[in-house]
């Protein structure tokens, strides 16, 4: 920014380590910058123009560590608070060594920005793209003009190292392009002297050629594009001239291949620049000035473009959030668990469990049944593998005998295995998990006997069956209450009535998840979900995010909806969560089968 390098002579810090060139230079240590080297750090922070307390110095240090790869230098502080930057967005003070950002801009708490973070920058990308600027700055701005020189062709070179600096720094880092667009509205408008200024230009030479090196001196910079800037471009063609703006847009050009550290070239195209344009002229504001329209309509055709492609995150960031929220949903449902199979659940006395009963010698024997279906399923064949080793037992390999009679041979160590034994292994088969949700909902009243007759047989087939099993069965409807426990097979038989009209399916899925693993891999996993889906709106959601995370984890839903008559569409038919194994039960007494046959065919496919 034109105004955002401050070279006068700064106040001297606390207890600062001596700069190594100070005074009034545009940037600190301008050889060793330019020779790429980075200056010592500062012993103590350089002080800010306003305080720096609470939040807004935690953020300052969580910036200042970040700048050190931005502004390849290691010496530079931060400070964010509000009312600093003199005025500016941002400023950069070389004597100091330090840039100032004015913390008014910055939309979110302080307390709730890190800036570590690459897509937390999304949160304030004009804010990040101040302090880009300023590194650009701290970098490249290495080039100090004499103090005889003429103030008017200084401050025009200096208008001119704006799209300079900005050029140069995509060059060495183009991932900061993104953040450069997104504060190259609060530049132009802050160097317009601010909204309400810019709004009001008056149509002179001077406004618009000021206007030509920041926004279309930014196009040839590689930062901005001229679609988005057309409404700017057409407004300074018409006050400029076609000539005359070429032979600004020669200038800038010209600029933009400039060496850091080349004062004379700086001043020669601010000369230049100066001869076209001239000085500032005292011009009257303008009420609804065509080219403050300009500049605000390119403004925010900037931001929309900026906003709509944000910077994604880090691999890295998004496994350690996805690790982050997969840990915090894991304790979700182990406390749903605990609060539903735990101890004090168990003593307790569910309205839904209407009595217990003794097992029926068929429900015995279809238990029987299950487990040998189960024990039959999980059946694998044994695997061949085979093994090289040096010495027997196995058959010898010719070849590989000649190969280490070979490398003896030459003195080298001999690495060849001439044996060969084949070995069968049983392929181990996965445990098996399988968890059943019953609506006890009034309008599932006629399977509440089927569902507690089929839990029961699961349960009991897990403990007969060969392979490791563990299962689970809860009801669903105001509230959630185990039928069945993990790992135990019930004595008796559960009998459960539906008084409800609630239907608490996610916080069903919860609960089976906590207890039986459905979101860990390492297993079987099944889902049975027994309802006809008629669900409040907000229940419906809750539920088919539950059954959207455990299927994306790998565990397979059933879903066992009774046939109502009705056609799919009309008031009264069974409405099924997406994704979802849909099987219409017509004969309730089925439901134990058709339980079965899901939990064999997910064993099968394992």
């Amino acid at each position: 920014m034109t105004g955002h390098v401050i070279t006068a002579a700064a106040p001297a810090p606390a207890s600062p380590a001596a700069p190594a060139t100070p005074g009034t230079g545009t940037a600190s240590a301008p050889a060793a910058a330019g020779a790429g080297a980075a200056p010592a750090a500062p012993a103590t922070p350089a002080p800010a123009s306003v305080p720096v307390t609470g939040g807004w110095a935690t953020l300052s240090a969580a910036m200042t560590a970040e700048v050190p790869p931005i502004a390849d230098r290691d010496d530079l502080t931060v400070s964010i608070a509000p009312g600093a930057a003199f005025g500016h967005p941002a400023v950069f003070v070389p004597a100091l060594r330090a840039i100032e950002l004015d913390g008014s801009h910055l939309k979110i708490d302080p307390a709730d920005a890190h800036p570590a973070r690459n897509s937390d920058r999304n949160n304030y990308p004009a804010v990040w793209g101040a302090l880009v600027h300023e590194c650009a700055h701290a970098k490249h701005s290495v080039w100090r003009a004499p103090l005889l020189a003429h103030p008017e062709v200084v401050k025009a070179a200096k208008l001119l190292e704006e799209s300079r600096i900005e050029a140069a720094q995509i060059r060495r880092r183009p991932d900061d392009r993104h953040w450069l667009r997104a504060s190259a509205t609060e530049i132009v408008i802050g160097d317009n002297g601010g909204a309400t200024a810019a709004a009001h230009l008056p149509r002179t030479t001077y406004a618009a050629a000021h206007n030509a090196a920041l926004v279309l001196g930014r196009i040839d910079a590689g930062v901005l594009e001229e679609s988005e800037c057309a409404p700017l471009l057409g407004e300074l063609e018409s006050i400029l001239g076609t000539d005359t703006l070429a032979k600004l847009r020669a200038i800038w050009r010209e600029a933009h291949t400039v060496a850091d550290a080349d004062t004379a070239a700086m001043l020669e195209l601010g000369r230049r620049w100066f001869d076209i344009v001239g000085p500032e002229p005292h011009a009257t504001p303008v009420p609804s000035s065509p080219l403050g329209a300009a500049i605000a309509a390119t403004a925010a055709a900037i931001a929309r473009e900026v906003a709509a492609n944000p910077v994604p995150a880090d691999p890295a960031e998004s496994a350690a959030a996805a690790r982050q929220a997969a840990a915090a949903t894991a304790e979700e449902a182990q406390q749903m668990a605990e609060h539903v199979f735990g101890d004090d659940a168990a003593s307790g006395i569910s309205r839904t469990v209407a009595r217990t009963r003794t097992p029926l010698t068929t429900e015995q024997t279809a238990a029987r049944v299950l487990a040998r279906a189960l024990d039959t399923a999980a059946a694998r064949e044994r695997a061949t593998v085979k093994t090289t080793s040096v010495v027997p037992p196995g058959r010898v390999r010719m070849r590989g005998v000649l190969a280490r009679q070979a490398q003896l041979a030459a003195g080298a160590i001999p690495t060849a295995e001439p044996f060969t034994r084949t070995a069968r292994k049983t392929s181990p088969h996965p445990p098996l998990r399988v968890g059943i949700a019953c609506d006890v909902s009034s309008s599932m009243s006629a399977f509440a006997a089927p569902v507690s007759s089929a839990a029961w047989i699961i349960a009991r087939a897990a403990e007969l069956a060969a392979m490791p099993a563990t299962t689970a069965t809860v009801t669903f409807g105001a509230t959630v209450a185990p039928i069945t426990y993990p790992g135990t097979a019930p004595a008796q038989v559960s009998e459960f009535g539906c008084p409800d009209k609630y239907h608490a399916l996610g916080a069903a899925t919860f609960a089976l998840d906590g207890a039986l693993g459905l979101s860990r891999p390492g297993a079987t996993r099944l889902l049975v979900v027994i309802s006809d889906g008629i669900f409040r709106t907000h229940e419906r959601e809750s539920a088919q995010r539950r059954l959207d995370a455990v299927r994306a984890a790998g565990c397979a839903v059933l879903w066992l909806a009774p046939n109502t008559g009705k056609r799919p569409g009309r008031p009264g038919a069974p409405t099924p969560l997406n994704g979802a194994t849909v099987h219409v039960v017509t004969d309730p007494a089925t439901t134990a089968t058709a339980i079965a046959r899901a939990i064999t065919a997910a064993v099968r496919a394992a």
